[in-house]
This record gives C-alpha cells, structure tokens and sequence, in this order.
C-alpha cells in the first residue's frame, strides 16, 4: 500500500473531497481530507466515511491511518 493509492481510493469513495496524504513505509500513514461530504457530520462519522472508502485495506495493509477531517467551511472559518 502507498499513499497515492490511499489517496485514489479515498478520493473514489468521497467524490470533490481535496485529498493529502503522507507515509513512506507502506503501513503508516497521516490524511488530510477536506470534503463537503463532512458537514455537518460529527468527528467519529467523518472517520468513519473516510474507513468506509479503504475497506478491509484498513485492517489487512494499513496498520495505522492518522486522520484530519475538514468540511470546506471549515477550512475557511477565520480563526
């Protein structure tokens, strides 16, 4: 498993969503996912839109998968 192919499939799962993610060892990875699928939605139910686009790949290649989930809204918020 690579990044890019994490990328792809979450991008797959979560059409519009800006999708970045980091990790070099093939089994440890950090994402960054911005999507308006989001809204609205609580941290635990974003994680779980994010799990649900990997599949039995979280369990069987990805041993660890680092999450920030963001709503376009978010993103723009002024802090």
């Amino acid at each position: 498993m690579n990044a890019d192919t994490i990328r792809e499939l979450i991008q797959s799962g979560l059409p519009g969503a800006d999708v970045r993610v980091l990790g070099d060892d093939g089994a440890h990875f950090e994402a960054v996912v911005i999507a308006p699928q989001f809204t609205g939605r609580s941290l635990v139910q974003r994680h779980q839109q994010v799990y649900a686009c990997l599949g039995e790949r979280m369990r069987a290649e990805i041993h660890a998968l680092q999450l920030r989930t963001l709503s376009p809204e978010e993103v723009h918020k002024p802090s």
